[in-house]
């Protein structure tokens, strides 16, 4: 999850709001790719998740990163919580849950290169204390209460509070991971356009990298249980937005959903002051119970907008959220899916095209049959393999026509990021199918070879 945001000022009248979405736009020729991707920390030889602090940590993960490679550090307090270097940064998620937010990029060759040198990295500091990372979407057989909590302040708040606004909420906290990637948009009708690709067709993303098919230690009837964990959390800042789709859809609308999310925090002072459930309406006011008498900044704003978590999300650029996160060579394909169709104005049109008859029912539906189902999912007679062929497709052509070379002009385009997801399109299987298939077959059950087998 986000770090605490900064550089804002005091916000004078709502149109700052509005601004603050706007001043997101850019040109083409400055639309950047940002991958973001998480994955679980555990002991060789125990296969216990890896507690904060200790010779055998996250926090010795941490600072072995910030020695060798010339990471800068974060701290809250005292406590380490991440590190930083060249726009890009290392997170915790609330259960140890290791996060590279990347860089912003020119292309996928260079968001590429970055995630397999990160994981290099970490797969360097971590062995040498007897430790390795796996990705997938849940963890395998880990239970709530072997699960750490990182000490950073926001989730302090926010695990006292998930089960008091839905069922999974701590489940989601503590032993979820994704990958997703983070998109420009050149103007506010480019932004809707994108906007509604993104949240429609966000079940097939969901489908192709379908990655969490157990819960301590046994299947959980879901080929996504992350995404069945984010329909259950809460339901004022989850879902699919309806509203986007409809007239008069732009950065007002938006900012006005933000407003009627209930707040989490506000960060002042390096610390997070309790603000759960309170209204950024009456923060405006100066009527704010957290903090009366005090106006918020575009620093509190930006904050806010972190703490809502649809299907894709809106600050100042697009984040795509609803893959599970998986196996290394996964992690490029993601970026390629979306880019694919959103960087090129003849593929998101087409891409576009798919879903222009759908009603708000038939999107809602297709993302729970996402979750459950997988590629083999079926909903009002969309086929969500055949769905996913055609997005894949559209994908496909919108990279070729960015024509965007890597290895120094002998690869001429991005197309070769799909080729995981033309693997699961030919065989009709994703990640958690195998999965699945080696746990009632070679594993006997078992699902701590996994560990074993799909580690980085």
């Amino acid at each position: 999850m986000s770090i605490p945001q900064s550089g804002g000022g005091l916000i004078e009248s709502y149109d700052d709001l509005v601004t603050f979405f706007e001043q997101g736009c850019k040109p083409k020729d400055a639309w950047k790719i940002g991958t973001e991707h998480e994955k679980f920390g555990y002991c060789k030889d125990t296969l216990k998740p890896l507690p904060y602090d200790g010779d055998r940590s996250i926090k010795a993960i941490l600072e072995s990163l910030q020695d060798r490679f010339g990471w800068n550090p974060v701290f809250e307090g005292e406590y380490l919580i991440g590190l930083e270097l060249n726009g890009a940064n290392i997170s915790l998620e609330p259960g140890g849950q290791l996060e590279l937010s990347g860089a912003p990029l020119d292309t996928i060759h260079q968001t590429c290169d970055e995630v397999n040198e990160h994981l290099r990295d970490v797969q360097s500091v971590s062995d040498e204390i007897g430790a390795r990372f796996i990705g997938l979407g849940m963890a395998p057989h880990w239970t709530h209460d072997e699960m750490p909590l990182m000490p950073k302040g926001r989730y302090k708040l926010m695990d006292a509070y998930m089960d008091s606004v839905g069922t999974t909420g701590t489940q989601m906290m503590r032993r979820t991971c994704t990958v997703q990637v983070n998109l420009d948009f050149g103007s506010e009708s480019d932004m809707v356009q994108k906007f509604r690709a993104a949240l429609a067709l966000q079940p097939v993303a969901t489908a192709l990298f379908a990655n969490s098919p157990f819960k301590e230690g046994k299947l959980n009837g879901h080929k996504s249980w992350r995404s069945y964990i984010w329909r259950h959390l809460d339901a004022s800042r989850t879902g699919m937005l309806p509203f986007v789709f409809e007239d008069g859809m732009g950065f007002e609308r938006y900012a006005e959903y933000a407003l009627d999310v209930p707040m989490y925090f506000v960060y002042r002072d390096g610390k997070y002051i309790n603000a759960l459930g309170q209204s950024f309406r009456d923060f405006l006011k100066g009527q704010l119970p957290a903090l009366p008498g005090e106006k918020p900044t575009l620093s509190d704003w930006a904050d806010h907008l972190t703490t809502i978590f649809p299907e894709a999300r809106i600050k100042q650029y697009m984040e795509m959220r609803g893959a599970d996160g998986g196996p290394w060579r996964r992690l490029c394909a993601l970026p390629a899916f979306w880019v694919g169709m959103m960087y090129d104005q003849n593929a998101l049109d087409a891409a576009s095209d798919l879903f222009k008859d759908w009603t708000p029912q038939l999107r809602e539906e297709l993302r729970v049959a996402a979750s459950l189902d997988g590629l083999q999912a079926e909903v009002g007679g969309v086929k969500m393999l055949d769905l996913a062929r055609e997005c894949v497709t559209i994908s496909e052509a919108g990279l070729v026509a960015r024509g965007r070379e890597g290895a120094g002009g002998l690869v001429p385009d991005e197309t070769h990021f799909l080729n995981a997801l033309k693997d699961s399109l030919e065989t009709g299987k994703a990640p958690a199918d195998e999965l699945i298939e080696r746990f009632e077959d070679d594993w006997n059950g078992d699902v701590t070879k996994v560990f074993g087998e799909f580690s980085y």
